[in-house]
């Protein structure tokens, strides 16, 4: 397994050469600049904030909402009117798109970013403790990874109980509350297992020695020297958990009309897609390129932090002065 929290020296000399003397640059900087040497990802880096900008002010191009009705353009394909076309009942979808693909991307990156950090803390404090704590917490842990996500989302959603509850929280932000809950297990399992090795290292030992309270260990270092894996683990979670809501809204147990998102465009449109097929296309485009463009990211993250990959290329090095 490589250690992706190693520094390369190469890249270290690499880029002092640039710099044209001898000094050792700042780790993130060279991350950073063999990430945006990575055209894949920065690609992918420009669809997603296009999209998330879009999806912030898409809005302010369309005198449409996602509720308003056009009673002379039912079912209407793309136009000047409508640049996405209408649906069966005469709704704008270009507006519809503007909300959904907003609440996707809000659930994604509210789920990727709090899990991380729910799994980073709750995986640390069971290294550092140990013994009978990291037991405890072991066991609690296991028991939540072994509940079905899937029966606790319907019933969440669908069930009879907790109506009051239901009726007071909208249907997207009860799916990621729900999907909070099971989405930090399997993250916190690893970061255990990686923080138990640093238990060992001179660096821990001697803050223990200088009374140092745990709570700053565990901050100031543990959870820096897993901070590579983090990073790679929030873009992971995020495509994760806009998959799920598209996956648990076109079965109908996510989130709920009058609410919109990528998911409950696809689904309410899949019986319909021979007769309105931008109905079904745009939306389940929107969420390939989310998706997809995550994914670059990820994998140029992964790659900038990794010091033996080379799929970033090289830096060119200047020529040296004949004069």
């Amino acid at each position: 397994m490589t250690n992706l929290n190693a520094v390369d020296p190469a890249a270290v000399a690499e880029e002092a050469h640039l710099e044209g003397h001898e000094v050792v640059i700042n780790k993130s900087t060279i991350i950073l600049r063999r990430f945006l040497r990575n055209k894949t990802a920065v690609a992918g880096l420009i669809v997603f904030v296009a999209l998330t900008i879009f999806s912030f002010i898409g809005g302010f191009f369309t005198e449409w909402d996602k509720s308003k009705i056009d009673p002379f353009s039912i079912g209407m394909a793309p136009s000047s009117d409508h640049f996405f076309g209408t649906s069966q009942a005469g709704i704008d979808l270009y507006a519809q798109m503007v909300e959904g693909t907003r609440v996707s991307i809000l659930i994604g990156l509210v789920v990727g970013l709090v899990s991380v950090l729910v799994a980073a803390v709750y995986g640390c404090t069971m290294a550092y403790f140990g013994g009978k704590v990291d037991k405890v917490m072991l066991f609690f842990l296991e028991a939540l990874i072994m509940m079905p996500a899937l029966l606790v989302v319907a019933v969440a959603t669908n069930g009879g109980g907790g109506g009051s509850f239901k009726q007071a929280l909208p249907s997207w932000l009860l799916l990621t509350i729900v999907l909070l809950v099971f989405s930090w297990m399997g993250t916190a399992r690893l970061i255990r297992s990686m923080s138990m090795s640093l238990m060992s290292r001179d660096f821990v030992k001697a803050a223990q020695f200088m009374g140092v309270p745990a709570r700053r260990i565990v901050w100031r270092h543990l959870v820096p020297n897993i901070g590579s894996l983090l990073v790679l683990d929030i873009t992971r979670g995020v495509t994760a958990a806009i998959l799920a809501e598209v996956t648990f809204s076109f079965i109908g147990i996510g989130i709920k009309v009058p609410d919109v998102s990528l998911g409950v465009l696809i689904g309410g449109a899949t019986s319909q897609v021979q007769t309105y097929p931008w109905m079904f296309w745009v939306p389940l485009g929107a969420m390939f390129l989310l998706t997809g463009s995550l994914a670059m990211m990820n994998d140029g993250l992964r790659d900038a932090f990794d010091p033996s990959s080379s799929s970033v290329g090289k830096a060119k090095k200047k020529k040296k002065s004949t004069s």
